[in-house]
C-alpha cells in the first residue's frame, strides 16, 4: 500500500469514528448538565458551618469557667459564660444577611436537661459532683469548681432554598 493509499485509510477511518461519536455527544447536549447544588453552593451547609463554630466557641469560653467560679457561684458562671458567647452568637446570626441566608440561634434548656440526664450518672460511685442545667447550659461540680459540660442550642437557618431547623447539644472539650 502506497503513501497515498495509507493516509486515505487513515482518513476515512478518523471521519467513522467522528460519525460514531456525533450521537453521543449530541445526547449529552440534550440531556444538558447540572452542577451538583450542593457542592456548587457558595454557602455551602450553613447550618453545620454555625454549628461547628458554635462548637469552637463553646469549648473556648468553657475553658475559663473552673479558674474563676467556685461551685457557689455557678449561676454567675453561666452568666458569665453566655455573655461571652454572645459576641459569636450575634456575629453567626448577622453574618450571612447579605448573601440570604439568616440564622437563628436560641439556647435550648430542654435538650440541655435531657443531654444532663443521659451523661451525669447520679449516685455515690460517680466520679465528681451533681450536674445542674441552668438557662440551656449544663455545669458540674468538680472539686467545688463549676465546669461547663455542654450547651442546648436551636438553629434556625433560612435561605432562598428554604429552613432548616436542628436542634444540638455542643459539648466543652476537655469537661
Amino acid at each position: 500500500m502506497s503513501e497515498r493509499g495509507r493516509g486515505q485509510l487513515v482518513l476515512v477511518a478518523a471521519v467513522l469514528v467522528a460519525v460514531a461519536l456525533a450521537p453521543v455527544v449530541l445526547a449529552y447536549l440534550q440531556l444538558g448538565y447540572h452542577d451538583d447544588v450542593r457542592a456548587a453552593s457558595a454557602t455551602g451547609d450553613p447550618t453545620g458551618d454555625t454549628v461547628r463554630v458554635l462548637d469552637r466557641a463553646v469549648t473556648r469560653e468553657a475553658a475559663s469557667v473552673p479558674r474563676t467560679y467556685a461551685w457557689a457561684d455557678r449561676q454567675q458562671a453561666v452568666t458569665a459564660f453566655r455573655d461571652g458567647l454572645e459576641p459569636v452568637r450575634s456575629r453567626l446570626q448577622n453574618a450571612t444577611v447579605e448573601r440570604g441566608t439568616v440564622t437563628e440561634i436560641t439556647y435550648n434548656a430542654t435538650a440541655a436537661r435531657a443531654w444532663q440526664s443521659a451523661n451525669c450518672p447520679g449516685g455515690p460511685g460517680r466520679q465528681f459532683g451533681g450536674c445542674r442545667t441552668d438557662r440551656g447550659v449544663v455545669v458540674q461540680d468538680r472539686v467545688d469548681r463549676t465546669h461547663v459540660l455542654a450547651v442546648g442550642f436551636d438553629v434556625t437557618t433560612t435561605t432562598e432554598r428554604g429552613e432548616t431547623r436542628v436542634t444540638v447539644v455542643v459539648r466543652a472539650l476537655g469537661a
